[in-house]
């Protein structure tokens, strides 16, 4: 899985995160109907904005049939789940085989890892060959030349070829811009807003060069160390330069969206306009968007909250107890109603350390142990500690979880041997630990 818009958890409400895994398994499902099971490899973050453009500038009623409940997967923790289908995911598995093709090339160029043996760099040829004619196909029968995807590949090592010291990078980059340009563009068209081509072209370009630059930037210091050929190297670009273009991308792309007319772009705009925000923070170094006037971010732009305990009483512990600190009957982590001191909600209220009877036993988690009788917590108590399994069981139970994916895939999973909440490798935060200081408003309605 590769891309530069990878949105946290933390930063999606339900309805949103919902939204963004129907796009991103219609993406996969759409990849294996038209090309076979190996093309899923091609799946990756940034293609599924093309299925969301769609959706999100479609009429109601062609969003309502635009949806689907797909089969358990063992990706999802073997659980159903809605995902999109139709025009907006055929394109964007189009827009993915031949953007992957060409990556396949770009490493077979640099000769990175097993792709510097010729056996293996001559099957991976034929593959990205494959991809690029089965990607041609999905686009003619949806009215999208992918003509001008392959071109703008084929024009990059040409471009690479003649760089030098003092070479702007917005020479280099210009491939790719047109190429995620004409596949933004052609969404307006399937979604039939043919008013919203121009600014969605604009918004593809700054995208395409965002994702160019990005990419030079988190390869920077393996290509210095391999050797391989990189933008920023070549040129002798500084970081500076290239934040700075990827600041003005980020800006240029939420004015462009401005006048872009949606149905619904609430996720569009989410990721197009607040998600390449963070990935631009990911690669430069995390910083915090929001201006110091921001309630969420006292400490001014650019900065963090200070790390440290966030639990902390500026004015001393307000639940400090008498008697060389020992709580008061009733009031521990594992009084009846959580006491004073057991861990607050999302609103306050105290929140049980274990769930209830039955939690998790219908999402899927079988190996994992959910809740019930057979769960990860014995009985399904809330004040019981979590179900133990000695090494043999437990490395049973692991196995069935690394088999069906659950490992990396499921949001949380039982521990197979402690039985305690693990996140799935996959869904680990990639925000800052405190994650109100970066959030955004749930309903997106901002003015930026």
């Amino acid at each position: 899985m590769f891309g530069i818009v990878r949105p946290c958890r933390h930063r999606l409400s339900d309805r949103l995160r919902t939204d963004w895994m129907a796009h991103l398994c219609g993406l996969c499902l759409a990849l294996r109907a038209d090309h076979g099971q190996f093309a899923r490899v091609a799946t990756n973050y940034d293609g599924l904005i093309i299925s969301v453009l769609v959706e999100a500038q479609s009429p109601e009623a062609t969003r309502a049939a635009g949806r689907r409940t797909a089969g358990p997967c063992p990706l999802r923790g073997m659980r159903t789940a809605p995902v999109a289908r139709g025009e907006g995911a055929r394109l964007a598995a189009a827009v993915s085989l031949v953007l992957a093709s060409a990556k396949v090339r770009d490493h077979i160029a640099d000769g990175d890892g097993a792709l510097g043996r010729r056996p293996v760099a001559a099957a991976a040829r034929r593959v990205a060959t494959r991809w690029d004619r089965a990607g041609a196909l999905t686009g003619s029968d949806l009215g999208f030349d992918t003509a001008v995807l392959v071109a703008a590949v084929d024009r990059q090592p040409d471009i690479e070829a003649l760089a030098g010291r003092g070479t702007p990078l917005l020479t280099i980059t210009e491939p790719t811009e047109t190429a995620t340009a004409a596949a933004f563009a052609h969404t307006a068209e399937l979604a039939g807003r043919p008013a919203n081509r121009a600014p969605l072209a604009e918004v593809g370009r700054l995208f395409g060069r965002l994702a160019h630059l990005l990419d030079a930037v988190e390869d920077l210091d393996e290509d210095a160390r391999t050797g391989a050929w990189n933008p920023l190297l070549a040129t002798g670009a500084t970081l500076d330069e290239a934040r700075r273009l990827c600041e003005d991308a980020v800006h240029g792309v939420r004015l462009a969206l401005r006048d872009v007319a949606f149905t619904d772009g609430k996720l569009a705009h989410v990721l197009l306009a607040h998600e390449l925000r963070h990935a631009v923070d990911r690669a430069f170094g995390p910083t915090c968007s929001h201006p110091a006037s921001h309630p969420t971010n006292p400490y001014g732009p650019g900065t963090q909250q200070p790390y440290g305990n966030p639990y902390a009483q500026p004015q001393g512990n307000p639940y400090a107890q008498p008697h060389g600190g020992q709580p008061a009957p009733g009031n521990g982590p594992y009084a009846p109603h959580g006491g004073l001191n057991a861990p607050q909600g999302a609103h306050g209220a105290p929140q049980p350390l274990h769930p209830g009877p039955g939690h998790g036993g219908s999402d899927g988690d079988w190996f994992g142990g959910g809740g019930g009788d057979g769960g990860g917590d014995a009985g399904g108590s809330p004040g019981r500690p979590p179900r133990r399994r000695s090494l043999v069981p437990g490395c049973a139970v692991w196995l069935g979880l690394c088999c069906t994916c659950q490992l990396c895939c499921r949001e949380e999973y039982h521990d197979p041997w402690s039985g305690d909440k693990r996140g799935g490798w996959c869904h680990k935060c990639e925000c800052c630990e405190c994650c109100e200081c970066c959030e955004c408003c749930e309903c997106c309605d901002c003015s930026c």
